[in-house]
């Protein structure tokens, strides 16, 4: 029954009315036997429904599997490049029929693009000629913010230049809106009906708007007419060609795939407009490209000539790499741009514009502010008057540190530069690792470095500022003792160690590098050093004990290891001495065994002073006491000397060929060698004048005697002057035999040599 009556409800589906569809469909459901047994037909039709549905999937999937097995690379490419003709030749085909629709007039939905574009061209020349007249009118700002950029400025020239540069650029956006507003004024009032704005006026309106804002940041950087509001060191004929090409791009890829190609496709054809867009986008790739390569060699050498005047390391290695390859980094934009045009403009377009917005205010910025942290680095800290005073060259010292700390500001600026250019193109996702434990980690450890860092320069140029105040006279007030400037020399050395260590260990723990080990390495690789080098241990030891005991101190005049000389350098290991002829000897610790000190609470001069056996040695002491009281008539001598007598021992030894008188003056550490040399010089002169002989060698000859004791005549011929040519003649002609008989020898020398020639380095000569 309920099979009857759906055949029935079928049949009569295309005679009856929909109602009677209805109506019957509703008496089957109202019965229960006929519901009953029409769900019962309808699950089976789906059971078999289901089942021929399955087996026709296999099937499919059994052939396409058959098809891609037996489909090749070269039938994928044949496909594709099938599609790609047809789509082209559909593209031609429709331009052309649209083409020729609208020079016959018998398309009517083309028939009102003549009108559109009129009211569009009305418009745009409304917009251009009231954009020409507001930038004539602006020129006058625009000459005397650049008059007041070019002035001289002894101080703060770089924050005048950006003031004038944003008024300028602040006017110029003013005269863009003014235009702007100016069309629209026209296209509501002046063109169609009152009030009312047609959508490709809006379009154009719009993209006047967008590609002008545009223009405006590229005149803002090169400024081609007002050399004052340049943000670049570019000349102006270099200035004037790059806004000429970024212009061009701009207004190709602005005027000519956002405004024409869409006017195409909503008043003539979808076809046309893709034609359009191909021709465009065509003719800007390869008018960029052109450009590109042109000037890779000149845009170069620039950044090559900029990167030898850097004073910062990593903008010089920046520099050079781009100078390298930015002629690639070019070719690939544009190419990139091209495609994005041709293959889905409304979505590729705005992220590559969005990109490249992104690209230029990150360099822009970061730019700035690399100038401002330039000009910051140019300025000088100055301290107050107590720190001065007490801390020496403190202030020399930050202001020498200031540069580094500048410099790695420059470097995150950097760093930030090239990551926001990474995030803009979507290389990497800046804000997602920035969220991330990751990046937390890293900017946290960054700043803890940098804060650590800071901390321990400052420290070290706190107590090194106060050493050196403490070392120096003029600026304590007071003379520090040899023993002060020792131990302040050797603890600064110390610190600075201790500094540089712990700043390291606490930097690695930052890091996140579990420092432990290397405290326990450490602790083990210093006692493998102490078993094996055992010689520096000692070094160390005996320095430590020969400062404790102030053996040694800076500017001693000390016995080390057999040298003698001034104590220049002390370190924990070893000892830097200069001798009397300027050379500078160092000598580890453990070479010393016996250290002499002559510069201890005072010196002798010891004087030993021989004269000839004849003479007085009572009259000797007096003459040498005469000396030493003339000595002692020099305030400059008497002020190094310690007593007021001379010490006299007496005569201390009858030599060979004098008699030794000794005497000893007490004298300042350090004077007894001056001290000496005048006295010397009085002795000399005191015995010379009482004709107290000073012995010195002589040579006696002796002729001999006979047995009577009486000596013979000297045998001394007289010879006059031929005897004496005749003398030198035998000499010279004796010379001469001799020259001849060396000249023959080293000619059968030379006989004996090999011939390397022709034979090897030990044969005989022919």
């Amino acid at each position: 029954m309920a099979n009857t009556a759906a055949q029935e409800a079928q049949a009569s589906s295309g005679s009856e009315s929909q109602a009677d569809v209805y109506r019957s469909l509703a008496n089957i459901i109202e019965n229960p036997d006929s519901r009953d047994k029409l769900i019962k037909e309808l699950k089976g039709l789906s059971e078999n429904a289901d089942k021929t549905s399955t087996e026709t999937s296999s099937a499919e999937k059994a052939k396409a599997s058959e098809k891609k097995v037996d489909d090749s690379f070269a039938a994928a490419i044949a496909e594709k490049s099938q599609t790609v003709v047809q789509t082209m030749m559909s593209t031609l085909t429709g331009s052309w029929q649209a083409l020729t629709s609208i020079w016959d007039g018998t398309d009517k939905t083309t028939k009102g693009w003549f009108s559109d574009l009129i009211s569009v061209a009305i418009v745009a020349a409304a917009t251009i000629a009231s954009f020409i007249l507001f930038r004539l009118l602006a020129r006058i700002i625009f000459r005397s913010t650049n008059q007041f950029a070019l002035r001289e400025h002894n101080t703060h020239a770089l924050v005048i230049k950006v003031t004038a540069v944003i008024i300028a650029t602040v006017v110029d956006v003013a005269v863009v809106a003014f235009a702007w507003l100016a069309g629209y004024g026209v296209a509501l009032l002046g063109v169609g009906k009152m009030g009312e704005i047609a959508v490709s006026e809006t379009l154009f309106l719009n993209i006047f708007l967008a590609v002008e804002l545009t223009k405006v940041v590229i005149r803002a950087i090169f400024a081609s007419r007002n050399e004052g509001l340049r943000l670049l060191s570019l000349s102006s004929e270099t200035a004037r060609y790059w806004s000429s090409f970024f212009s061009t791009i701009v207004s190709l890829v602005g005027y000519g795939t956002l405004f024409i190609v869409p006017f195409l496709a909503m008043s003539i054809s979808e076809s046309l407009s893709q034609l359009a867009n191909l021709f465009i986008v065509l003719f800007t790739v390869i008018f960029a490209l052109s450009v590109v390569l042109r000037n890779k060699n000149i845009v170069r050498e620039q950044l090559i000539a900029t990167a030898k005047h850097s004073h910062f390391g990593v903008n010089d290695v920046t520099l050079r790499v781009l100078a390298k390859t930015w002629h690639w980094f070019a070719i690939a934009y544009f190419l990139v741009l091209g495609a994005g045009l041709l293959v889905n403009s409304e979505e590729a377009l705005p992220i590559i514009l969005l990109a490249t917005l992104k690209t230029v205010i990150a360099a822009l910025v970061g730019m700035g502010i690399i100038a401002l942290l330039d000009m910051a680095a140019s300025y000088s800290i100055r301290l107050p008057y107590i720190l001065n005073q007490h801390l020496a060259n403190a202030e020399a010292r930050i202001n020498e540190q200031l540069p580094r700390v500048f410099k790695v500001f420059k470097l995150i600026v950097v760093l930030l530069i090239i990551s926001t250019i990474l995030d803009a193109w979507g290389i990497v996702n800046l804000a997602a690792w920035l969220a991330s434990p990751v990046g937390m980690h890293v900017i946290t450890s960054a700043i803890s470095i940098f804060f650590i860092i800071a901390v321990a320069m400052l420290t070290w140029i706190v107590l090194a500022s106060w050493i050196e105040h403490r070392l120096n006279p003029e600026e304590s007030g007071r003379m520090p003792s040899a023993r002060e400037k020792t131990l302040l020399t050797i603890f600064r050395n110390a610190i600075a160690i201790t500094i540089i260590v712990m700043t390291t260990m606490i930097v690695l723990s930052e890091i996140g590098i579990n420092i432990g080990p290397l405290i326990a390495g450490a602790g083990v690789m210093g006692l493998a050093i102490g078993f094996g080098a055992q010689k520096l241990v000692q070094d160390v030891i005996t320095g430590i004990f020969i400062q404790l005991e102030n053996a040694i101190n800076t500017g001693d005049v000390v016995t080390a290891d057999g040298i003698t000389g001034v104590a220049e350098k002390l370190t924990i290991r070893s000892l830097g001495l200069r001798d009397l002829s300027g050379t500078f000897h160092i000598i580890p610790f453990s070479s010393v065994g016996t250290v002499s000190n002559y510069m201890r609470e005072f010196a002798y001069h010891v004087g030993e002073y021989g004269v000839a056996y004849r003479e007085d040695t009572d009259e000797v002491i007096v003459k040498l006491r005469e000396a030493f009281a003339e000595l002692m008539s020099d305030d400059a001598n008497r002020s190094q000397i310690l007593t007021e007598e001379l010490e006299v021992h007496g005569v201390t030894a009858l030599a060979d060929s004098s008699v030794n008188v000794r005497v000893r003056i007490k004298t300042l550490p350090g004077s007894q060698w001056s001290i000496g040399r005048a006295y010397n010089r009085l002795v000399k002169r005191h015995l010379d004048a009482a004709g107290i002989e000073i012995p010195f060698p002589h040579l006696t000859l002796y002729f001999g005697e006979d047995k009577q004791g009486k000596a013979p005549a000297a045998p001394l011929r007289m010879v006059n002057e031929v005897e004496v040519k005749e003398l030198f003649n035998d000499d010279t002609d004796d010379q001469q035999h001799s020259d001849s008989h060396h000249e023959k020898a080293e000619k059968r020398s030379k006989s004996a040599k090999p011939n390397p020639t022709r034979k090897g380095d030990f044969d005989d000569a022919d």
